[in-house]
């Protein structure tokens, strides 16, 4: 039960003084003993009442510490309270900090490891106990001392203690929920952690907070809040510097909602307009004041290409890997590492084990042990320690090349020679072969996207479609060799050199005797059936194809026998993934455009019906998938049949797929299923793709006068399903708001221009014709919606 204050007691302990009341929320009743964790949770909701240690006597906290078994953490808390005020000379502080620290450790590592024993088996766990009594926010308190200035001085906090309150934060982050949100709603706090990383001792706890508490926090950071940033950041030495990109991940990515309604055309339009009168993102601010930095992408690049052999020496990296076993932010990583070295180590005897934990009283002033196993490091934990740091530089660099300066970024990344660098590294680290002995997280498998080497390849992946898409330098991806290549094949077929072929600085491009793109292909032909990666592979492909069509950049892909391992995945393999098949047609769509050639070597492959009806079946399973394709097909068909060449007639004549799309019915099924299967409240990125493919199907028919016929038979389509209406009503919604989505987005309509081949006036000209008013216009939708059935003035907000 509760005590009274003990007779006699000092007023630091016996009694709370009026001062001391009115500074902690100005509680002045006596706690009741069954009901004091609730009072304080209730407190800390509120922020009236019971909310710290120091509310109460020591004698008291003792006497229910015998019976909740608290570990003292809350006399610990009385105590450092006492010796943390601003005139203390900190070093009671520090050695209570080591009391505690230990007893939040052990929990904490527990908890990450889900080895949930000791959690289980304690009512209220150490990291609770210490929230709930307030040492969260002393410890925020003692943190930000420095910050007041006192007779015109600025009180200093030794490293050692920084570190301690740093661990200790965490570790209550990871066990305590609400806690890291809490910290998240200090914005002077988390502007205040970067100035901690300017000392190497701190560096690492202070980024893997900082890093938590940015994932939860509701609004992103604006980096040019933070003191002296440039400056900060170019005194970074390179593993810091790696280390700074999983902040600057969640600091450059826009904010996603997580409602899907966000993803849909209509609402990102709206947050589009919104974004516009409320002025650059937070994130495109942050992109920027990190360019802004001299030298900051420069680094980057080197750090990305930089060889295994090149990096961090044994010593440092030693030092590192034993913060990161005390920082569990990192224990999973090291866990994979330690099992990883304890395999190749065996004959060691163990003697790597000590190394990088070493017991008390084997260190050398470095921290590190006397011993010879320091230069025995691991190649595979060398590697490993490579790869973690490369998937974050990938990643920011990916971001960066997405953004608003999406030129500037271009202009360095080619400079500064990342892709030759990342060609050099290719075989080694970035597709090395998996070892029996692969690297993977803790509770996870080798076949994971969350395993290391197979983020580390998908950011890879990722990096090369945003480089290669729509944008000049892709060229950057081939060697000399190659280049000439291209140029022989443009000589051959007696058509103009590429201009960006012509253009591209022969210095920055890959050395060694294949290219990216070729390595790239290479792998590709090898990746089994039902690896993650082919998605990934499809779409950096395909966006060396993507923009204006090159026929020579067709051909230098269907030499290396792409297009027979594209068929082979859709028809051979029967692929399942809807994924993998999008990015498959997709890539084929772009390969055999308006090619010849391409078109001569599909029906090589697809020679017989049956494998032909597996083609189809695979084609119609989702046209959301395969409607690229589809459009692709019915562009070439268009310029084929007005091209007077033998080699394009024998084509036409030979060609399944081509017979099959030229047939009308063909076109309606699918110009029917295209319009029926997206609404305006229903389109993305990803399926905003089939109105553009059904409006190629009606251009190409109005340019043969057609279109009414087409229309027409839509409306017998209609009819024939009972439901007259429906689907006519439903394209004049989605025209309307092509014309709103269209008509203000140069890129996108430059991107329609460019892969079709029909000038944008046109595309905007048989949209107006569609949505004439004119009931008497043989080419206008109206004319063929009967009035009862009239609804094509719905709001596109309307459910």
């Amino acid at each position: 039960m509760a005590a009274a204050p003990a007779a006699g007691a000092g007023a630091g302990r016996g009694r709370r003084s009026a001062a001391t009341v009115a500074a902690w929320g100005g509680w002045g009743g006596r706690p009741r003993p069954g009901n004091i964790l609730l009072q304080l949770r209730q407190g800390q909701l509120t922020g009236r009442g019971l909310v710290r240690a120091v509310q109460f006597t020591e004698s008291f906290l003792t006497e229910r510490d015998k019976q909740s078994k608290w570990s003292g953490i809350p006399q610990l808390l009385l105590k450092l309270y006492a010796t943390s005020h601003l005139h203390s000379d900190f070093i009671e502080c520090q050695n209570i900090l080591k009391e505690i620290s230990p007893l939040l450790s052990m929990e904490a590592m527990a908890f990450v490891t889900e080895d949930r024993k000791l959690t289980q088996e304690t009512t209220y766990p150490n990291t609770y106990i210490f929230d709930l009594f307030g040492g969260v926010d002393l410890l925020v308190e003692i943190l930000m001392r420095p910050t007041i200035s006192t007779r015109g001085q600025k009180l200093k906090i030794s490293d050692e203690m920084s570190k301690d309150c740093l661990s200790i934060l965490y570790n209550t982050c990871v066990c305590t929920e609400g806690v890291t949100k809490r910290l998240a709603e200090k914005n002077d706090f988390v502007i205040f952690l970067f100035t901690l990383m300017t000392s190497k001792k701190t560096f690492l706890q202070t980024a893997t907070l900082i890093e938590d508490i940015l994932g939860v926090k509701k609004e992103m950071i604006r980096l040019d809040e933070v003191p002296n940033l440039s400056s900060l950041v170019s005194n970074f030495d390179q593993q810091q510097l790696a280390n700074f990109c999983r902040i600057l991940a969640v600091t450059i990515s826009e904010m996603d909602t997580g409602n899907d309604d966000k993803h849909t055309l209509l609402a990102k339009n709206a947050q589009q307009k919104k974004s516009l009168s409320l002025g650059p993102s937070a994130a495109e601010i942050n992109q920027a004041a990190l360019l802004s930095i001299p030298g900051f992408v420069e680094r980057l690049c080197k750090l990305a290409t930089r060889k295994v052999s090149e990096s961090t020496g044994t010593a440092s990296f030693l030092q590192e890997l034993e913060e990161w076993y005390t920082w569990l932010d990192n224990a999973l990583v090291l866990d994979a590492l330690m099992r990883v070295a304890n395999e190749e180590s065996e004959h060691s005897q163990g003697t790597f084990a000590s190394t990088v934990f070493p017991t008390p009283g084997t260190s050398e002033e470095n921290g590190l042990p006397h011993t010879s196993a320091r230069t025995q490091l691991p190649q595979s934990m060398k590697i490993m320690h490579e790869i973690m740091y490369k998937l974050e530089v990938l990643y920011v660099l990916c971001v960066l090349l997405m953004g608003r300066q999406r030129n500037q970024v271009h202009r360095m990344i080619a400079e500064f020679k990342l892709i030759p660098g990342l060609n050099n590294l290719f075989d080694k680290l970035i597709w090395r072969k998996h070892s029996a002995s692969a690297l993977v997280l803790h509770g996870h498998n080798q076949n994971c996207d969350c395993s290391p080497d197979i983020t580390l390849k998908i950011q890879f992946l990722r990096l090369l479609q945003s480089f290669s898409d729509h944008h000049e330098n892709k060229y950057l991806l081939l060697n000399n060799q190659e280049l000439n290549e291209l140029s022989a094949i443009s000589l051959k077929a007696n058509i103009p050199e590429v201009e960006a072929v012509l253009n591209t600085d022969r210095s920055l491009v890959c050395d060694g005797k294949r290219g990216l793109l070729t390595r790239l292909l290479q792998v590709m032909k090898k990746e089994p059936a039902e690896s993650s990666f082919r998605f990934w592979q499809a779409r950096a492909v395909e966006s060396f194809l993507r923009g204006t069509t090159s026929y020579a950049d067709q051909m230098f892909l269907l030499k290396r026998g792409l297009l027979e391992h594209i068929l082979y995945c859709i028809v051979d393999s029967e692929c399942k993934s809807r994924d993998v098949l999008q990015s498959y047609f997709d890539l084929l769509g772009e390969l055999m455009k308006f090619n010849v050639d391409a078109f001569k070597r599909f029906n090589k492959y697809i020679n017989t019906d049956a494998k032909f009806q597996v083609f189809l079946k695979q084609i119609n399973s989702s046209l959301v998938d395969s409607n690229m394709l589809v459009r692709c097909v019915t562009l070439s068909l268009d310029r084929f049949e007005n091209q007077v060449d033998m080699k394009v007639a024998e084509v036409l004549s030979e060609c399944r797929l081509l017979a099959y799309i030229s047939q009308v019915p063909t076109q309606m099924s699918f110009l029917f299923r295209l319009i029926n299967i997206i609404h305006v409240q229903t389109l993305t990125q990803e399926n905003v793709s089939c109105l553009n493919t059904s409006l190629v199907i009606l251009m190409l028919a109005r340019r043969k006068e057609r279109l009414p016929l087409y229309l027409r038979l839509l409306q017998r389509m209609e009819h024939s399903k009972k439901y007259p209406g429906f689907l006519l009503n439903n394209f004049h919604n989605l025209l309307r708001f092509w014309q709103q989505h269209y008509l203000h987005k140069d890129k996108d309509s430059t991107c329609l221009e460019n892969s079709s081949c029909i000038s944008f006036s046109y595309w905007k000209e048989t949209v107006s014709i569609l949505l004439n008013p004119d009931r008497q216009s043989p080419s206008a939708l109206v004319s063929y919606i009967e009035e009862p059935y009239m609804d094509i003035d719905r709001d596109f907000t309307e459910e």
